[in-house]
């Protein structure tokens, strides 16, 4: 499944998101432990290459963190009623409110669905309305009500390229040579109190990704996701993935925590459900229309197997 946690949020004025995750020095790579090896153990872990080849559509729900109850509120306010409150000043008050580590942040409801080849709708209930992004496989458009604003926008050029460089459903390194995805072991580093070996992946257009596999259950613990702009620079992503299920065959983790760097805060994405092979007609993935924004209740989940950690 590729990660999606990192963008989820670019749909949301205020929300706030992440601090880097902190990690021990990297040492040395254990030895006799090849590349090979460790990538041949996490696509196993994963639920093997047969079964994601399998997999052609991948629908789940959930909620997720948006940021601080008095952030949500302004832009709720924006939402249901406009009355010359300020967009742009949203996310700079929501900034402020977010410094504060103990306020609770809110939970809004989620549907995500994919499809091969790299289609994608997201859906956010927020304020009673409900926001919805959609990629095509080639172009991308997003609706965002809880800004006042009702029609329909393309994608910025940073966000269609951020899309044009994502994976599949899959995980990054299921048939990553088949991608033109050179993989080297950079060393050994503690990720949530677990051994975990760092991979450097460089993809086909030059971009550089890490991912931390556990040395014991060689699933992906920590991804590097798309780096985010905030205040005017670039910001390092990580995507902690935990709770993970078997459904269908394929692993896929309950559990993402998106942090980045210079934000005292992370933002969960709780998964409550995912449907694998789901029917999703193409239309799904077309430019939405306004007046048909809203999903169907989500067609209930495969059964999962017990967690596995």
């Amino acid at each position: 499944m590729r990660s999606k946690a990192p963008f989820l949020m670019s749909l949301l004025a205020g929300a706030c998101l992440t601090q880097a995750l902190a990690a021990a020095d990297t040492k040395a790579p254990a030895v006799g432990v090849s590349v090979a090896q460790i990538v041949e153990k996490h696509v196993a872990a994963r639920g093997g290459l047969k079964a994601w080849r399998t997999v052609q559509t991948l629908s789940m729900s959930g909620k997720l963190d948006a940021g601080t109850p008095d952030s949500i509120e302004r832009s709720a306010k924006i939402a249901r009623q406009g009355m010359g409150a300020s967009v742009k000043a949203a996310p700079a008050a929501a900034a402020q409110g977010g410094t504060d580590k103990t306020a609770q942040q809110v939970q809004l409801p989620f549907r995500l669905e994919m499809k091969r080849p790299r289609k994608s709708r997201l859906e956010i209930d927020f304020a009673g309305k409900t926001a919805v992004q959609v990629y095509d496989g080639q172009q991308g458009w997003k609706l965002r009500p809880y800004l006042n604003r009702d029609d329909v926008e393309p994608f910025t050029a940073e966000e269609a390229k951020s899309e044009e460089t994502k994976g599949d459903l899959e995980p990054a390194l299921v048939d990553y040579a088949a991608k033109g995805t050179q993989v080297a072991l950079e060393g050994v580093e503690q990720v949530d109190g677990h051994n975990a070996y760092k991979l450097k992946l460089t993809l086909k257009n030059g971009d550089v990704q890490h991912i931390w596999i556990d040395a014991q259950s060689f699933l992906d613990l920590k991804v590097e996701g798309q780096p985010r702009r905030m205040d005017g620079k670039m910001r390092t992503v990580w995507i902690s993935q935990r709770d993970f299920r078997a459904v269908q065959g394929v692993m896929v983790p309950y559990l993402c925590e998106t942090a980045n760097a210079g934000n005292p805060r992370t933002h969960r994405m709780m998964i409550e459900s995912v449907t694998v092979n789901r029917s999703l007609e193409d239309a799904r993935f077309s430019k939405p229309q306004v007046l048909v924004a809203a999903s169907p209740t989500p067609a209930a989940p495969a059964a999962a197997a017990p967690a596995k950690k």
